[in-house]
């Protein structure tokens, strides 16, 4: 691939300018040297960084996470990397039942509130 300038990494990407260099900003992507004739160029490392920022964010890892993943990835620490991956999807089953505990609530209010023809809504009540 072609040298790319920050708007062809940000679209490659799939954000916008401005994420790219808040990335930039968090350490989760160098910033080129800018000593590049036609100015400042990334390339497919930086693309492949990118995605994997954007990836490890949709998994619900936090910027600080995505950097000591990246520090793991040089340091081959897969103990570490598991070690997080593990607290991730604990995390997520948790958030997992505690929506499934919010369905089921509301579920119930709509039962609830279907059957009920006087006074207030069962629905309306319950979140006053």
């Amino acid at each position: 691939m072609p040298a790319m300038r920050i708007s062809d990494l940000a679209k490659a990407g799939g954000v916008g300018v401005e994420t790219v260099r808040f990335y930039q900003r968090k350490g989760l992507l160098a910033a080129p040297s800018g000593d590049a004739p036609a100015g400042r160029h990334y390339g497919d490392d930086d693309a492949r960084r990118l995605r994997f920022v954007r990836k490890a964010q949709a998994a619900g890892f936090t910027l600080t996470q995505i950097a000591e993943l990246i520090d793991l990835d040089r340091s081959d620490d897969r103990a570490r990397a598991r070690e997080m991956a593990r607290d991730r999807v604990a995390a997520l089953d948790a958030e997992i039942a505690r929506l499934e505990d919010a369905r089921r609530s509301l579920a119930k209010l709509a039962r609830d509130c279907a059957h009920g023809k006087a006074g207030s809504c069962p629905i309306l009540a319950a979140l006053d």
